[in-house]
């Protein structure tokens, strides 16, 4: 049928009845109805009473489910503003309809063009149109009016309070504001958690009670990543909820989707956004577009392949999508998914942009920043350090006819030949073109020297570390360094990467077990992937995408008690209460956009190109980019490199670019659309040709021009072709290090700290006794105890101050400030609690110089000894000297000492207050209790 020639009405009501076919409803026309020709039939021209007690007026469609009248479609030609139709609708859905005996009104109400569908629910508490992507199913319709409330409805009145006990503030806040949200009908809901605040076991809460009081049938959980999903899962399955003896996952079906079937039984699915996408466009996945963050797949503009409804997965599949991660996977391509579903949309994110809040059209029912996080104790502040070198900052010349190592990037086999031409290379290429391994030396080098002198100088084991790399390539050469400089072997410092062997397993280990130290990857843990013990980022990778470095600074900031954190670091001596990004690249300072840029087709790489040509990008423009890429890398490879992409691609290279062309000439597309009519029995000519035939002609030559392209091994060795196949090795040029140390903002941060330790000492000088002790002279007459350092500590250490005693020391070192210039190459001293005296004198300047608490007490105690001996008939004997170097080491660790202290070791291994009571009895006197007195005041004076 030529519909071009009908009226505009009439073509709406050719598209809407192909809908209502398409989403399982039988067409009729008044009066010739057959009710039982199915479950759902819509009827055109029903009659309706116009108000007169006669049936002059008529209904465009009326929905019919099971026999009975539940709805009315009121239909529109193409430009109309629905919303101005909306009283009609609801006219005719409250009039006296011909035939039907119930008077309550219909409860479904449709407006639609043959592009546009608005539909209101009268049930709903406040009833409002909405648009949606297709018609629902007639078994959706007949559920709804069996149930005596609409989700909406249960949303408003049937949630009960939220139980607080097992969750945290912000999660409380986050779960009340969501609910908030969703009894107002609000379509989409931000919610902005830091990192570490445990964003998926909120969304986990949520979704437990849209289940069970919300009335939510199925909730869609999408991640972007498939290592997120399996991380989703794991969570879904280890929540038992409060007041409940069983798992969420023994009551409700959890469903991870690894196809494109949804189990019928499931409540919640877990699934990837582009294996989403793939279900709803039609296009095969690809299965590693699942293992790639969205953060790394640039998009084109404009759209690729549309999604298409799909009766199998109908728009009302979902009541509620829950969108992880969503400041990255929600827009252009992407976006269409959240389209499709008749769904309540809720976001989570640690790093929102401007794109994020407009998305969700700047509903945030929460809110909780990083900074906030840190106060509270959830996650922990980061110092920056940062090293350079002479050649990571300029780069260096290679001259020609040097004998160099060639090595192939993918199989890694070197040849050794001379360089043809004298060339120099600049930082962007070091580990891409050119692999400068003292480069990477130094930098590792120079990590390590200062983790083990400044960073961390009390511990034993390296602390866990995860360095950011630019490529596989790069992350083996950096792996292999790690090795021998640390000199570890192969469980010290290990791959994840996608394409590393078993990178769960690796990753399980790097959390749980003391192997492997150090970790390298290139973007899998780059995002969205906790690993709690981590204390150190390298970065020798740049990011430009504000978003991105945002998440993979996260990957630091989850705070660890000091019982979990001892488990793998067996040194550690405190909770963990801070990370440091090592910034090998200048990471911190290089210019970061607010979102990764669109960038269209001709910007694109030919990677990108590949890429997004696979997962549906087939505009004109992007197609005739990569024909253009195609011919050019043509002229470009000799034989063995087009023999290798023509094996594999199954054409030679130039029919590869020939064919995208001719999918997207007008003449062709033509022929192949007169083709298709002709297989059909329909005539046509050029001039009688539909914009439909036109577009599904063109679709067909464009899906078969890019059907080689799926194949991800065509892609990489397409890819690998246009790069140069071989990396220069410069082992020539050696790297030195100009600069390593903390950066500016971070000494501006421990200018701050050391501010808020001092604000804190002058405001509790009078009311807690360690401090006071030290402003109320002569304080050699009093007795600091270890009880009253602890209160301190505690008073110190919790939010919102969260001043450890390595903190504050860490901050003064930073600063280089009282005392010896060498401090930090001699660090070796465990950090204690009795530091904190040392802290505290200098502080309020009874000491010019900061030294460690034992330095202190050793200092005192030798001139303490030197005077006594000096006053004495009779200097102390050599056992008595080894006694009191034994009270003045528990002095030192515990700043004070009594006759109880000698029942435990070490003293009680060496006889106890027996023994040392023996030792100081002189002529019926004994010195002990007055020596005791007198250490304990002199030795912390």
């Amino acid at each position: 049928m030529d519909i071009d020639g009908l009226k505009p009405e009439t073509q709406a009501r050719l598209s809407i009845d192909e809908q209502l076919k398409a989403s399982g409803w039988k067409i009729q026309t008044w009066p010739k109805v057959n009710l039982g020709e199915g479950l759902g039939v819509a009827v055109r021209e029903y009659p309706i009473d116009s108000g007169k007690g006669q049936y002059t007026d008529s209904a465009d469609y009326l929905l019919f489910v099971n026999r009975l009248a539940v709805g009315v479609i009121e239909a529109k030609k193409d430009e109309t503003i629905l919303s101005q139709v909306e009283d009609q609708t609801l006219r005719y859905a409250t009039s006296k309809i011909k035939f039907r005996k119930e008077e309550a009104p219909l409860s479904f109400l449709f407006e639609a063009t043959s592009q546009v569908i608005h539909f209101t629910d009268l049930r709903d508490p406040a009833p409002r149109a909405r648009e949606v992507f297709y018609f629902f199913k007639p078994e959706t319709l007949q559920t709804w009016s069996k149930q005596d409330n609409s989700l909406r409805y249960s949303l408003k009145n049937c949630m009960p309070e939220l139980e607080k006990a097992t969750l945290r503030d912000c999660q409380v806040s986050a779960i009340t504001g969501l609910e908030k949200s969703l009894s107002e009908n609000r379509p989409r809901s931000l919610i902005h958690m830091a990192t570490g605040a445990g964003k998926t076991f909120t969304a986990i809460n949520a979704v437990y009670r849209l289940l069970n009081h919300g009335g939510a049938k199925r909730i869609l959980f999408l991640v972007d990543t498939r290592n997120l999903g399996k991380q989703a899962q794991q969570e879904f399955h280890a929540f038992k909820p409060q007041g409940t003896q069983t798992f969420f996952h023994e009551n409700h079906i959890v469903q991870r989707l690894n196809s494109s079937t949804i189990d019928d039984a499931a409540e919640v699915c877990i699934c990837t956004i582009q294996r989403m996408y793939s279900i709803l466009s039609g296009k095969p996945i690809d299965e590693s577009a699942e293992d790639v963050s969205l953060h790394e797949i640039k998009q084109n503009q404009q759209q690729g392949k549309l999604v298409k409804y799909n009766p199998a997965v109908p728009i009302e599949t979902f009541d509620f999508i829950i969108v992880d991660e969503c400041h990255r996977s929600i827009y252009n391509l992407w976006k269409q998914v959240l389209d499709y579903f008749d769904a309540f949309t809720i976001g989570l994110t640690a790093t929102p942009d401007k794109r994020t809040f407009g998305f969700f059209n700047e509903n945030i029912v929460a809110e909780y920043s990083y900074e906030d996080s840190v106060l509270d104790g959830v996650n922990v502040g980061y110092d920056v350090y940062e090293i350079e070198t002479e050649i990571g900052n300029k780069g260096a010349e290679l001259k020609a006819k040097e004998w160099l190592d060639h090595r192939d990037k993918l199989t890694r086999k070197k040849r050794w030949a001379q360089a043809e031409e004298g060339s120099n290379y600049t930082s962007k290429d070091l580990d891409r073109s050119v692999v400068n391994k003292s480069q990477i030396r130094q930098v590792i080098k120079a990590m390590k020297r200062a983790v083990e002198i400044e960073i961390f100088p009390n511990r034993k084991e390296v602390p866990k570390t995860l360095i950011f790399a630019k490529t596989d390539s790069h992350a083996d050469d950096i792996i292999q360094i790690v090795r021998e400089e640390y000199g570890q072997g192969n469980e010290f410092c290990k791959k994840v990467t996608y394409s590393a062997k078993d990178p769960d397993g690796i990753l399980n280990d790097f959390r749980n077990d003391f192997n492997p130290r150090i970790t390298v990857t290139v973007d899998m843990i780059a995002t969205g992937t906790d690993v709690k013990p981590l204390e150190i980022l390298l970065f020798m990778r740049d990011v430009r995408s504000k978003g991105y470095y945002e998440q993979m600074k996260g990957r630091g900031v989850r705070s660890l008690s000091y019982e979990d954190l001892h488990n793998v670091s067996k040194s550690a001596t405190t909770d963990k209460d801070r990370f440091v990004l090592i910034d090998a690249v200048g990471v911190e300072k290089s210019l970061k956009t607010e979102s990764r840029p669109l960038e269209r087709a001709p910007n694109l790489s030919m990677k990108d190109l590949l890429q997004g040509v696979a997962m549906g990008h087939r505009d004109d423009e992007t197609i005739q980019s990569l024909a253009s890429r195609l011919t050019r890398l043509s002229k470009q490879l000799d034989k063995r490199g087009l023999d290798k992409v023509e094996k594999l691609a199954g054409k030679p290279l130039p029919q590869l670019a020939r064919e995208l062309l001719t999918a997207i000439d007008p003449d062709a597309i033509n022929q192949k659309a007169l083709t298709n009519a002709k297989e059909a029995g329909i005539t046509r000519s050029e001039e009688t040709l539909t914009d439909t035939e036109r577009q599904t002609a063109k679709d067909q030559l464009v899906d078969q021009a890019c059907q080689s392209f799926d194949n991800p091994e065509t892609r990489e060795v397409i890819e690998s072709a246009r790069r140069d196949h071989e990396q220069l090795i410069d082992h020539i040029n050696l790297d030195t290090v100009t600069y390593s140390g903390y950066s500016g903002q971070a000494t501006d941060d421990a200018e701050k700290v050391i501010q808020t330790f001092k604000d804190f000492i002058e405001q509790h000088k009078d009311d807690i006794q360690a401090l006071s002790f030290f402003y109320q002279q002569p304080y050699q007459r009093r007795g600091l105890t270890f009880a009253m350092l602890e209160e301190l500590h505690q008073a110190l250490s919790k939010p919102p101050l969260l001043l450890t005693t390595e903190k504050l020391w860490t901050a003064y070192e930073r600063l280089n400030q009282g005392g010896d210039k060498n401090t930090k190459q001699k660090a070796n001293t465990q950090r204690q609690l009795t530091d904190i005296i040392s802290l505290i004198k200098f502080a309020i300047g009874l000491d010019a110089e900061l030294k460690p608490f034992v330095e202190q007490v050793d200092a005192k105690f030798k001139k303490w000894i030197f005077r006594h001996n000096a006053q004495r008939s009779t200097a102390f004997t050599e056992q008595q000297t080894q006694w009191l170097r034994l009270i003045k080491d528990h002095i030192s660790a515990s700043c004070f000492i009594e006759r109880d202290d000698f029942d435990y070791s070490p003293f009680s291994d060496h006889g106890g207050l027996q023994k040392v009571w023996g030792l100081f009895n002189n002529d019926d006197k004994n010195e002990l209790d007055s020596l005791l007195a007198e250490m304990n005041q002199e030795l912390i004076a």
